[in-house]
């Protein structure tokens, strides 16, 4: 089973939302899903009241000695993706969480305030050496700030290099979010054939795929790749470059 956690220190992020919206598409592309409600707001538990459809499962949980005790039990069940949606800040619940996550998301807005605010929780993801990425969400329908966030990111994320660590593609701010919401659905539900579907589909093969890197396989393979990369390098590459002293930054004159 994989783990799925939403975290972020500052308020109104989306995190609700974007949890909804990616249980539901993993749950359309064939996954069962169950939700944790570790937030006392109880958005994600007052959605699925409303819900017709009574999958996937939300449970809620407020003790933190409970969070592990019930991941073992859905994984048990034949789950095989749960997603935490969590309060804002870096609470006790909130580290839990991330100490159980297969990889952590942060959404933040497009803009300074929320970027910057994301660093806590960054801090504690990084502490706990969990993978993680930022999910820009909320966004303008323009690009431009989009792209500015992006940047800032790189601040946020210190010296990290930002290949796959930004969610693909951006959130854009849309009514069909909190339309289907008030309906107990979610957005691909709502309006499948809709913008806001398409975006939250796309970000969940982007989740998917990074999901899958991470398993103990696909980390295998990729540290074969590595090694037979390194001994190509030994064999092949390091003997021609010998033969081709021109190619070498020491035969060129400073």
């Amino acid at each position: 089973m994989h783990t799925i956690v939403l975290a972020t220190q500052k308020g109104g992020s989306g995190k609700s939302t974007l949890a909804i919206g990616l249980a539901v598409a993993a749950m359309q592309d064939g996954h069962v899903v169950r939700m944790i409600d570790a937030d006392r707001q109880r958005t994600i538990a007052n959605w699925q009241r409303r819900r017709p459809n009574a999958e996937p499962g939300v449970e809620a949980i407020t003790n933190v000695g409970e969070l592990e005790r019930r991941l073992q039990i859905l994984d048990r069940s034949g789950v095989n993706l749960t997603i935490i949606d969590t309060a804002a800040g870096v609470t006790p619940m909130t580290a839990a969480a991330i100490r159980c996550a297969d990889l952590c998301l942060i959404p933040a807005r497009p803009s300074p305030v929320d970027i910057e605010a994301t660093a806590p929780t960054l801090s504690t993801i990084r502490a706990l050496d969990k993978p993680f990425a930022f999910v820009l969400n909320q966004a303008p329908s323009g690009n431009r700030r989009v792209a500015g966030a992006t940047t800032s990111l790189g601040n946020a994320a210190s010296a990290l290099d930002l290949a796959g660590l930004v969610a693909q593609p951006s959130i854009a701010m849309r009514t069909d979010y909190q339309d289907a919401l008030g309906r107990g659905l979610a957005v691909t539900e709502f309006a499948p054939s809709g913008r806001s579907a398409e975006e939250m589909r796309g970000l969940w093969q982007w989740v998917a795929t990074r999901l899958m890197a991470l398993t103990p396989a696909a980390q295998l393979l990729a540290s074969a790749q590595a090694d037979l990369t390194a001994a190509y390098s030994r064999a092949v590459i390091l003997p021609w470059l010998s033969w081709c002293p021109w190619l070498s930054s020491s035969y060129w004159p400073s």
